[in-house]
C-alpha cells in the first residue's frame, strides 16, 4: 500500500460529508470543497421571510448509517439533533381520491389493504418476506461491498437470480398483488431513488424492508439540522471546508491524482480525491489531461439518467392540519405517465406529485399559524425538449391548481411565498448532467458492477460517491456508497503517521 497524508473530496453533499469523516477518523488531513456557498448539496435549505425549506431529501430511513459517523468519534448523534418517527410513513392519493395509509405495523398495513382488496393480504405477507430475503443479501451482504470486477458480480449473481432480480419492482409486486391500487402503493420506491418501477430491478425492494425494519423518520428542524450536525462534527474533526469553490479539474501525472485545480486559479494538492457529485459530469469535464478507456463520452451519454425534478416550495399565510406529512397524489395514469418521464420525455398534462407537509411535525418551520410545503414532481431531465424558462410557470400553476382541487382549499389565495427549481437549476447548480435528479437509473444493467465504480478505472487515486455509484441514490444509498469507497481506500492507502487528530470535545 501507499502511504499518503492529505485527501480532498469534492462536493459537500452527504456523501462528501461522510466521506470526509470517515477518511479523516482514519488520520488523513481532508479538505472537503465546494462550488456552493453551504454544505449539504441536495440536502442543503434556505428561509424566506420565517418559512424554511429543506432543499431535497426529507425523509430519513435506516438512521443507524449517520449514527455511525459520530460513533466514529465516540459521540451520539442524538446529542446533535433530534429524530422523530413519521406516522403514516406516507398518505398515497389515487385519482379516485380514495387513500392508502402506507406504513406503521404490518396490522396497520394490512388493515389498509383490506379496504382495497381483502384477498390481497396474504400475498402482502409473502411479498414483505421475499422483501426481507432481499434486503438480507442486497443491503446486508452487499451494500457496501465494492463492484469493481466481473468477477464480484459472479459471485453475487446466484443470489440475485435467486431472488428474482431480473423481474422489476412493478413485476415482482404484481407477483403477489391482484389489486391496482395496491400494486402502485407498493412499487412507488423506485421513484425515490430515480427509478421507473417498470424497469428498475426489484433488488430495490429492499427498500420495503428497510423501511419496515427500521422506521421512517423526519428531522425536528428539517433535514438542515442533521446537515448542520455533521458540519459541527466535522468541525470539531478538524476538516478543513472550503465553500465557494469550484473545482475546474481533477490533476494528474503519471496516471495517478495530483490534487485539484479550482476557478480561481488556485490548486490543491492531494494523495487522493474523492468525488461526490455527478459521476457523468465528472467524466465528460474533470480529467481533460487523460485519454479515458472505459467511460468515454459516448459511453456515459448512451446510460439512462434518471428523470428530472420540478420542485416547487411554497408557504401559507394558514394552516392546514389535515394534511399528512408526506402525501404522495396519484393522476389517473401512472404506466403512462413513468413512459413518458423516461423514455419520450414529454412533459404530462397530468402531473403527478410527492407532497411534503413538514410543518404537520415541526411547527417551527413557518411562523405561527402558518405552513411550510414542497411539492416534489418527477418531469422528463433535460434531454427532452422542454423550454423551462416558458414551461416551469405553466407548471407551477398546474401544480397549485391539482392541489387546490384535491387537497388544500383555496390554496391560490393562501401562498405568500414561493419559489420553485427546474431540471435546469438541477445542471447549473448542482452541474447534475441532463439535469437528472438522482444521476443514473437503477436499472439492472446500472446496478452494482454495471454502475459506475466506486474507484476509477481511468486514473490512480480517484474515487467516487453519491447516487451514480454503487448502491445507489437516496440518503441510505449514498451513506453506504462512502462506506464502500472506504474499504477501497483502504486497500490502496495507509495514513501516513505524521499528525494528531483534532477530536474537539463531545456535546454530552
Amino acid at each position: 500500500m501507499i502511504e499518503a497524508t492529505h485527501a480532498v473530496v469534492v462536493g459537500a453533499g452527504l456523501g462528501g460529508i461522510a466521506s470526509a469523516l470517515r477518511l479523516r477518523a482514519r488520520g488523513y488531513q481532508v479538505t472537503l470543497v465546494d462550488k456552493c456557498d453551504s454544505v449539504g448539496g441536495r440536502g442543503r435549505s434556505f428561509e424566506i421571510d420565517g418559512y424554511k425549506f429543506d432543499c431535497g431529501p426529507t425523509i430519513i430511513t435506516a438512521p443507524f448509517l449517520l449514527d455511525q459517523l459520530f460513533e466514529l468519534y465516540g459521540k451520539k448523534a442524538s446529542d446533535y439533533y433530534k429524530l422523530v418517527p413519521m406516522m403514516p410513513w406516507y398518505r398515497i392519493m389515487f385519482a379516485d381520491n380514495s387513500n392508502f395509509d402506507y406504513g406503521g405495523t404490518t396490522e396497520a398495513t394490512i388493515a389498509q389493504i383490506n379496504k382495497f382488496c381483502p384477498a390481497d393480504a396474504p400475498g402482502y405477507i409473502k411479498l414483505i418476506e421475499h422483501c426481507k430475503k432481499i434486503f438480507e443479501v442486497g443491503f446486508v451482504q452487499l451494500g457496501d461491498q465494492p463492484f469493481c470486477s466481473l468477477k464480484d458480480m459472479l459471485q453475487a449473481m446466484p443470489d440475485m437470480v435467486r431472488l428474482q432480480s431480473f423481474k422489476t419492482v412493478y413485476e415482482l409486486v404484481s407477483n403477489y398483488i391482484s389489486d391496482e391500487h395496491l400494486r402502485r402503493a407498493l412499487s412507488f420506491h423506485p421513484l425515490l431513488v430515480g427509478g421507473n418501477p417498470y424497469h428498475t430491478t426489484s433488488i430495490y425492494l429492499l427498500i420495503q424492508y428497510l423501511e419496515r425494519e427500521y422506521g421512517v423518520y423526519s428531522a425536528m428542524g428539517g433535514t438542515k439540522s442533521i446537515i448542520d450536525a455533521l458540519t459541527v462534527l466535522m468541525e470539531e474533526a478538524g476538516i478543513k471546508i472550503l465553500l465557494n469553490s469550484e473545482v475546474k479539474q481533477i490533476t494528474t501525472l503519471d496516471g495517478k491524482v495530483t490534487g485539484i485545480a479550482l476557478a480561481s486559479g488556485t490548486k490543491i494538492k492531494s494523495d487522493m480525491v474523492i468525488w461526490n457529485g455527478c459521476a457523468t459530469y465528472l467524466y465528460k469535464n474533470m480529467l481533460p489531461d487523460i485519454s479515458r478507456r472505459k467511460w468515454t463520452n459516448k459511453k456515459v451519454d448512451n446510460l439512462k439518467h434518471s428523470m428530472g425534478l420540478f420542485v416547487l416550495y411554497f408557504g401559507t399565510d394558514k394552516r392546514y392540519e389535515h394534511t399528512a406529512h408526506h402525501t404522495i397524489m396519484l393522476g389517473e395514469t401512472y404506466k403512462e405517465l413513468l413512459t413518458e418521464l423516461f423514455d419520450t420525455k414529454v412533459l404530462n398534462q397530468e402531473p403527478s406529485v410527492y407532497l411534503h407537509a413538514p410543518t404537520r411535525t415541526d411547527s417551527s418551520l413557518a411562523p405561527p399559524g402558518c405552513d411550510s410545503f414542497y411539492v416534489l414532481c418527477p418531469v422528463p431531465n433535460l434531454q427532452g425538449d422542454i423550454d423551462w424558462s416558458k414551461q416551469g410557470p405553466l407548471l407551477r400553476d398546474k401544480i397549485v391548481a391539482l392541489l387546490q382541487k384535491r387537497l388544500l382549499p383555496d390554496l391560490q389565495d393562501h401562498i405568500v411565498v414561493e419559489r420553485y427549481i427546474t431540471p435546469q437549476d438541477f445542471k447549473v447548480d448542482l452541474l447534475s448532467e441532463f439535469g437528472a435528479g438522482f444521476s443514473i437509473q437503477p436499472t439492472l444493467t446500472q446496478s452494482a458492477y454495471f454502475r459506475y465504480h466506486n474507484r476509477s478505472e481511468e486514473v490512480a487515486g480517484l474515487y467516487l460517491v453519491g447516487a451514480g455509484v454503487h448502491p445507489g441514490a437516496g440518503i441510505p444509498g449514498v451513506l453506504c456508497t462512502a462506506k464502500t469507497t472506504q474499504k477501497l481506500i483502504d486497500q490502496d492507502f495507509t495514513p501516513a503517521p505524521v499528525r494528531e487528530m483534532a477530536l474537539g470535545t463531545s456535546r454530552t
